[in-house]
Formats: structure tokens, C-alpha cells, sequence
């Protein structure tokens, strides 16, 4: 971020405190072509009667090593756990037969793809960037593009299931929007999100680069000067109002209208619809706490770009400590996904303890093969022949 320096307009102070400001770098050996790094990533605090002050940000750069690991690896294995076994049943088992299968398809291959870059930032944050430029600028690119593509694809999610109960109550005059989302358009609406979010992380694949500061090399999107002020804020204030603004926005109408609607069922099925309306505040609210943090802090940082907002080190110092935690519980929320859209539907748990039965009717039978084959051969008949539950939506109310 942009630093703005207090100092008095006199030609002679500028000219003493811009030689003050090039000696201070050349003491503490900073070479030039750093020059635009701290502008971007360290601030100075002015005063009238004192020499500017680097402000040093190593305890940030400790806290980072010890706390950013620890909470990736925590997404990364629970996160992997979950997703994996959502394109496992669906790949393995349960075809894709309605939109919602289809978009939380897509969700749980852009969570795993975006849980794969969180050991190259773990080890970023840990000991520095040594993978090269080509790997920085794809890591950093993959980043942004999967996780946009999740919080659009929440937003598919909330829109799909609200038509569909549209169209169960018999409220089909909603015309193109419900001819859009149907099986015969998934894969355009899929498309879109797909190219949104690519084109939402094409600044971090063409301007990210390898900076060697304090001692390391850093991984980080570097600004030209034309485009380090309102240019790098107009594109976070993008990824906002497309990756978070939006999709609350849609949850918030799609799921207002479906609780309404469900507070008009009959009397007899008060236990479920209380049920279907807590899924529904559950969902919003975890997405509420994991994003809004960081996207408002995210906002702030923008206008910062701008405004120069922040003008002393100490508040600086809280900034950066604060991104570190808000981000890393808005990844959270990649590992609650499959909780909150695929395991709480009924048919997505009959789906699975299917994949989990034949999975060790296998390993039994890999067992038993040479024991008993008549056993195994009579054991695979009763199995092929135990009916298969109507098929359902994954996540139904």
C-alpha cells in the first residue's frame, strides 16, 4: 500500500528528506529496484522535527511463519478429506442429474484446486519464495481464479435451488431465468463462472513476480506506478463486489423467498420446515463470518491505495496481522462446503454409504477370494440386488 509522508511544502525539506529517505535505504543496504516495494509494503512515519523512521515489520514476518502454516495444513487435510469425497461419489456413483449436482461438481474441484496452493504459501510465508517466477505468477493466478469461482458458484447454488422450488409450487412464469438454469444450459452457466474468475486472476498471472526483500525472496503482485493507486483498487473492489457482494446478495433474496415460502407449509410439517429454515440461516451465516471480515478489510486496504489511510507504522503493523487471520478464516470456508451443500442432503448420504459399502464389499471379497468362492459370488448377489432409493436432489429442502 501507498504511505503518505506529514511534512511541510518547503522546496529545501523535501529535497533534504528525499536525500534523508535515499541514505536511510542505502545504510540498510536496499537496493533500488526495491524502491517500488517499500512504497507498496512498508511505511514511513514523518514528523516535523524527526528524521523518518523505517518501520520494520519482522514480528508480521514471524507471526506469518509460525501462524500461516499451521492453519493451511488444517484446511488442507480437512479440506482435501471432504472435497475429495464429494467428486469421489460423484464420479464414482451418483451421476449428475440436476443442476446442484452439477455446480457442486465444480465447487469441489475449484475448493481442491485452490487447497493445492496453500503449501506454496505455507512455505512462502515459512522460509520465502524458491520455486521461480513462472511458478509464482500460476500459484498466485490459481489462487484468486478458484477462489472467486467457489463464491460464484455459492451464488449458482442459492439461485438453482430457489427456482427449483418455484417450479415445484407452480411458479414457471419467471421465463428466461428458469430456461437458463436447466440441464440443457448447465454448462454455459459453468462457463461464465469459469471466466469470470480467469479473468478476475489475470492480474496476479501478469504482474506477480519474485522480489528479494528482507533477506528472501518474496512472491507478490508488483504495480507499475500508472496502476498502483487507482488501478489496484478499482480490481480489489472488484473481486469484492463479484466474490463476496453478489453472491450475499443472492443468497440473501434466493433464501429469504424459500423461507418464506416454507413458513407457509401446513401445521403437520412444522419439525421439518424448522429444520429446512435453520439449513438455510446455517449456510448464510457461515458464509457471513468467513467472508465479510476479510473482504471489509479487504475494502479498507483499497481505499488505502488511494487515500493513504494509514500513515503510521503501528497501524500498519495491525493491518497486516489482521489480513493474515481474516484470509485464512475466509479459506476456511472451503472445507466447510461440503458440509453445509453436499452432507447435509439425504440422498447425497445414501450416495455415499453406497460408495463406502462397495468399497469394503471389495476389500472382503479381495479377502475371501481364494477361501470361499462360493461365499463371494453369493454375497455379490444380494448386494447387486438391494434396491436404490429414489433419486433426489443433493441439496434439497
Amino acid at each position: 500500500m501507498n504511505r503518505r509522508c506529514e511534512y511541510p511544502s518547503s522546496t529545501a525539506y523535501l529535497l533534504a528528506l528525499s536525500l534523508t529517505c535515499k541514505l536511510r535505504l542505502i545504510i540498510m543496504d536496499v537496493s533500488e529496484e526495491d524502491y517500488y516495494y517499500f512504497h507498496e509494503n512498508i511505511s514511513f512515519n514523518f514528523s516535523y522535527d524527526d528524521y523518518p523512521a523505517l518501520c520494520e515489520k519482522g514480528d508480521v514476518r514471524s507471526f506469518a511463519a509460525l501462524f500461516l502454516p499451521i492453519i493451511y495444513t488444517l484446511c488442507l487435510v480437512v479440506g482435501l478429506a471432504g472435497n475429495g469425497l464429494v467428486v469421489a461419489v460423484y464420479a464414482y456413483h451418483k451421476r449428475l442429474k440436476t443442476m446442484t449436482d452439477t455446480f457442486l461438481t465444480h465447487l469441489a474441484v475449484a475448493d481442491l484446486l485452490l487447497l493445492f496452493t496453500l503449501p506454496f504459501w505455507a512455505a512462502d510465508a515459512a522460509r520465502g519464495w524458491e520455486l521461480g517466477m513462472v511458478v509464482c505468477k500460476m500459484v498466485s493466478a490459481c489462487y484468486t481464479v478458484n477462489f472467486t469461482c467457489c463464491m460464484l458458484l455459492l451464488a449458482c447454488i442459492s439461485l438453482d435451488r430457489y427456482l427449483a422450488l418455484a417450479r415445484v409450487r407452480g411458479e414457471d412464469q419467471r421465463g428466461r431465468l428458469q430456461r437458463i438454469f436447466s440441464r440443457r444450459h448447465c454448462w454455459k452457466v459453468c462457463l461464465v463462472v469459469w471466466v469470470t474468475a480467469f479473468i478476475l486472476g489475470l492480474p496476479d498471472l501478469i504482474l506477480s513476480e519474485v522480489r528479494w526483500t528482507s533477506n528472501r525472496n518474496v512472491c507478490l503482485a508488483v504495480y507499475p506506478p500508472s496502476m498502483a493507486g487507482g488501478g489496484k483498487a478499482a480490481l480489489e473492489i472488484a473481486e469484492v463486489l463479484l466474490g463476496f457482494l453478489l453472491p450475499l446478495l443472492v443468497m440473501v433474496i434466493c433464501y429469504c423467498n424459500m423461507g418464506q415460502a416454507l413458513k407457509a407449509l401446513p401445521v403437520e410439517s412444522r419439525g421439518k420446515k424448522w429444520k429446512a429454515l435453520r439449513v438455510l440461516l446455517i449456510v448464510v451465516g457461515v458464509f457471513v463470518v468467513t467472508q465479510l471480515p476479510y473482504n471489509v478489510l479487504k475494502v479498507y486496504r483499497a481505499m488505502d491505495s488511494v487515500y493513504a489511510l494509514v500513515t503510521h507504522c503501528g497501524t500498519s503493523k495491525v493491518l497486516d496481522h489482521a489480513t493474515q487471520v481474516t484470509e485464512s478464516l475466509a479459506l476456511t470456508h472451503c472445507c466447510l462446503n461440503p458440509i453445509l451443500y453436499a452432507f447435509m442432503g439425504s440422498s447425497f448420504r445414501q450416495h455415499m454409504m453406497k460408495v463406502a459399502k462397495k468399497f469394503g464389499e471389495k476389500r472382503r471379497k479381495r479377502r475371501k477370494r481364494r477361501e470361499n468362492p462360493a461365499e463371494e459370488e453369493e454375497m455379490e448377489m444380494s448386494f447387486n440386488s438391494h434396491s436404490a432409493s429414489q433419486e433426489t436432489n443433493t441439496f434439497s429442502i
